[in-house]
């Protein structure tokens, strides 16, 4: 069932993206009173879902979620009707538009994919705000795993800054540690500030694990919930018992427990835990995997959180700037990728993408992907590779400055050229996913 919310998330979005990014180029060539053949959503080789016909455009929906596409009169794009090119140009011909009419079209997509992001992050901060929980808020410190511990964190540092600037949101600093490439990390252990050296390369291991959990929030173990037929359950364990020890150690907060546990598998412990005044000592078996069977409170309980409301107005410039940082972000991490060793090996396909959006159906999250979806997917169109929007606008900016335009059997061959290269990275990307599974 999971999976199910998985893949209809991520379809849902990228009917979205498409829909709208379609409508870009729908719409400006429409504006230039260039005809427009064909509107689908979605590929369609061998054969479409559905499709009817109005005016001079077929609409339709494809069965291959690949993306959409306009098939614009008098254009080589990925249709390749090359029957059409050898006739004279028509005045309703893309080709037969001035430069800068051509240009505005295929910005059109793009620039309606960033209005829609802008769009979403002004609606999600108006309707939800924003929630972060302040780096000076951990009082616990943050907890780390095995990649963190290698990078040299440990359980228990407060951080104070990354490269010697301060992060005011503790979620970003996963984020900013791997896009900017830090080099140190400063923390407080043990009540004397230390200054963690990012080991060489360390960042390419982290963006191989394609996960932010090197680094979390520390805090208290203490019972949300104790499922029926758990060891916990069967040994009398109850909501809001605060464990704090097992066997003769005492381990106050969870991480500690966690780790402690796994050393125990299929064997009786004592469990330490205060309830109201008292202090307990309540024998548990501990499954084969290394649990006693508890759902701990998350850190919302123990910390303080941040929250910020917007009116509509100032969610407006909000709006903006959110888009525009993500679009900083995500520029950064294609940096990364060609800049880190082995980085390569990140890059993944649908599944990847189905993965980021959650197991269980939360508007506020779906949506913050779209936003972001339709800002990663407009970056991407920009790339100078033809069969992309990017490689059209290189060759009309060419034309604009020389005063000459390629001639179609140049544009021919680029469609070729470009189309290998994206199958290419179609192939790669989803090959990465694919051998991913397997590793797992």
């Amino acid at each position: 069932m999971e999976i199910f919310v998985k893949i209809v998330q991520l379809l849902l979005s990228l009917s979205i993206l498409v829909i709208f990014h379609e409508l870009g180029h729908f719409a400006t060539a429409k504006w230039f009173k260039a005809r427009v053949d064909k509107f689908y959503i979605f590929f369609n080789p061998w054969f479409s879902l559905f499709k009817f016909k109005k005016g001079e455009t077929e609409y339709g929906l494809g069965w291959l979620p690949l993306g959409g596409y306009n098939k614009i009169a008098g254009m080589i794009d990925e249709s390749m009707d090359l029957e059409q090119m050898k006739q004279p140009p028509q005045p309703w011909e893309f080709r037969s538009k001035p430069a800068w009419q051509r240009l505005i079209i295929m910005l059109g997509g793009v620039t309606v994919n960033i209005i829609l992001a802008i769009v979403i992050y002004i609606f999600l901060l108006f309707l939800w705000g924003e929630q972060y929980l302040p780096t000076a808020n951990l009082k616990y410190g943050i907890m780390v795993d095995s990649l963190g511990y290698q990078m040299g964190l440990r359980n228990g540092d407060k951080v104070i800054s990354v490269d010697h600037k301060n992060v005011d949101s503790f979620l970003d600093i996963p984020k900013n540690i791997i896009l900017n490439e830090a080099k140190t990390v400063e923390v407080i252990r043990n009540g004397q500030p230390v200054e963690v050296i990012i080991p060489k390369e360390f960042i390419s291991k982290l963006i191989k694990m394609k996960s932010a959990e090197f680094i979390s929030v520390r805090f208290p173990f203490e019972v949300q919930s104790v499922p029926s037929g758990t060891p916990a359950n069967k040994a009398g364990i109850k909501v809001n018992d605060r464990i704090i020890g097992l066997n003769d150690s005492l381990l106050p907060f969870f991480d500690q427990f966690r780790h402690a546990v796994q050393q125990y598998k299929d064997k009786e412990v004592q469990v330490m835990l205060v309830r109201s005044r008292d202090t307990l000592r309540i024998p548990v078996m501990v499954t084969h995997q290394g649990l006693i069977g508890v759902q701990p409170w998350g850190p919302d309980k123990f910390l303080t959180f941040k929250d910020k409301s917007y009116s509509f107005l100032t969610a407006i410039p909000a709006g903006f700037v959110r888009a525009f940082e993500r679009a900083g972000s995500y520029l950064k991490s294609i940096r990364v990728i060609f800049s880190q060793k082995n980085a390569y090996e990140s890059v993944g396909g649908f599944i990847t993408i189905g993965n980021i959006f959650p197991s269980t159906w939360d508007w506020y999250a779906f949506w913050s992907l779209t936003a972001f979806l339709s800002i990663m997917l407009a970056i991407l169109n920009l790339l100078p590779i033809p069969a992309l929007d990017g490689g059209f606008v290189m060759f009309i900016i060419y034309e604009m400055i020389f005063r000459r335009k390629p001639s179609d059997k140049f544009m021919e061959y680029a469609q070729i050229v470009g189309m290998v290269i994206l199958f290419g990275l179609l192939i790669f990307a989803n090959g990465n996913d694919i051998i991913n599974l397997f590793k797992k």
